[in-house]
């Protein structure tokens, strides 16, 4: 028995282990004795290991290894960390599913035998492990891509897109986990030549979560994009990350009794998330509140909330029309896409409601190009318009760290995101250059003199404060 003073301790975060030394112990076996092997040498292998003083499991491994065994301290939270990164997510459930000879019946049966596989307690054990790991990590999507010979998971995590590291056989079971995800989603699981969009409702450590999943046909099998939703996510517009003058001029404009409040950027920019907070700001029982949207993404307490189903032809265009007949005093819109969603907006506004949406545009100048664009006369967006507002979210220097990378936010110096914001409210001054139909750039200048702030002097704001860094608001406003 080897004594407590000669075993040495490692620090696994440092040592890059040789994929050979892994091959030595199974995952299966590394999951089950919570140990790690680190070095191979002359029929020696080195094992990490939390109590190196436990001769049965030292014995048990040495014994099913054949190798010489030589354990070295690290702790458990460290072992079970390297494991997962080692071996790959849910290593020990492939490896299960592979001992029983399930492999042979993915690459030789039909779609029949992929679709009972689907079911199989391994394969929902490793979907559940992926989706938890997501969770835990706070990753807002999970992408499944399928190759010819290999398949790749992602998480997006603070808008960044990483890798996760998955066994190399994961790839013969790639149609199953996909199924196994259909199964959750009741969509079609023999259909696998057309689009499909689905939900889940799940709950991890006491808090539910809804799933928004979005499969694609591809050259090699099906790609999957899972969005995660927590469905009791609180907002507040203080919790935007606005500069305290921005809130209070954003106050002012969602109690506004009429007229237009519109939210701009690019896909994943926070847009919806501002939307909310505004309505529940305004929330309360003297307010009839409405939205139409697609899809409805979190629901709202006390809120009347549509989702439009285009393939019955009930889009945003006949929502806003049905919403009037219910006589709301505020309405959100999911996005203005089109010339008649535009022109109905602008005619509900002006006949005393305020209603809340977004555009596709770079930024808050450019919502006006837009809707000019689109066929919208320049008489109408002025008289109508309250407010464009654009944003960006930034990713927020770690605490823990203060961006140097640690464990807590997996190295990259970054935990969580705030907003970054450019409101251009509609003066008299901007109004007339709108009915003159000035270009957006002009508009934008005289905006400046008028004390608007852009993006990007937003973002060097929050740098002084430490929040964030120059090669974050650079990189999310590269066209300012």
């Amino acid at each position: 028995m080897p004594a407590l003073e000669s075993i040495a301790s490692i620090g696994l975060k440092d040592i890059k282990i040789n994929p050979d030394t892994l091959k030595k112990i199974s995952a299966k076996f590394a999951y089950h004795y919570k140990v790690l092997p680190v070095k191979f040498e002359k029929n020696v292998l080195t094992l990490a290991i939390e109590d190196p003083l436990n001769l049965n499991v030292l014995d048990e491994i040495g014994l099913f290894s054949g190798f010489k065994i030589e354990p070295v301290y690290a702790s458990l939270a460290d072992i079970l960390k390297s494991i997962k990164e080692c071996y790959g997510l849910g290593a020990e459930t492939i490896e299960e599913i592979m001992a029983q000879g399930s492999r042979l019946e993915v690459q030789e049966a039909g779609m029949e035998n992929i679709d009972d596989l689907a079911q199989d307690a391994s394969i929902v054990k490793f979907v559940n492990q992926m989706l938890v790991q997501a969770v835990n990590d706070n990753a807002t999507d999970i992408h499944i891509e399928p190759y010819e010979e290999d398949v790749r998971i992602r998480y997006r995590m603070d808008g960044i897109l990483y890798d996760v590291p998955i066994p190399g056989n994961i790839a013969y079971f790639k149609s199953a986990i996909v199924s196994r995800i259909k199964i959750m989603a009741n969509l079609d699981i023999s259909e696998r030549r057309l689009p499909q969009d689905g939900r889940i409702k799940i709950k991890v450590a006491g808090q539910e979560m809804d799933l928004r999943v979005s499969i694609l046909p591809t050259q090699f099998g099906e790609s999957v994009d899972i969005r995660i939703l927590i469905s009791s996510m609180l907002y507040s517009l203080e919790g935007l990350g606005l500069s305290i003058a921005d809130l209070q001029a954003l106050e002012r404009l969602i109690n506004k009794p009429h007229g237009i409040f519109f939210v701009t950027g690019p896909t994943g920019s926070g847009k919806t998330t501002t939307l909310y907070a505004c309505l529940s700001k305004i929330n309360n029982t003297d307010k009839k509140i409405i939205t139409i949207e697609d899809p409805i993404e979190y629901q709202l307490k006390g809120i009347t909330q549509m989702q439009v189903h285009p393939k019955i032809g009930f889009n945003f265009a006949t929502g806003l029309r049905s919403m009037l007949r219910h006589d709301p005093d505020v309405m959100m819109l999911g996005e203005v896409r089109d010339y008649e969603t535009a022109e109905i907006t602008i005619r509900v506004a002006l006949t005393g409601h305020l209603v809340f949406s977004t555009l596709h545009t770079n930024d808050a100048a450019g919502g006006i190009a837009r809707l000019l664009d689109i066929g919208i006369e320049p008489y109408l967006v002025a008289s109508s318009v309250e407010c464009f507002i654009a944003q960006r979210l930034v990713r927020v220097i770690c605490l823990d760290c203060k961006g140097k990378g640690c464990e807590y936010c997996k190295f990259t110096g970054y935990k969580g995101r705030t907003a970054i914001y450019e409101f251009l409210i509609m003066k008299d001054e901007i109004r007339e250059m709108i009915l003159k139909r000035l270009p957006s750039g002009q508009i934008k200048n005289k905006a400046l003199e008028l004390g608007m702030r852009t993006l990007r002097m937003d973002g060097l704001e929050k740098v002084k404060k430490g929040i964030t860094t120059i090669s974050e608001v650079v990189r999310v406003t590269k066209e300012d």
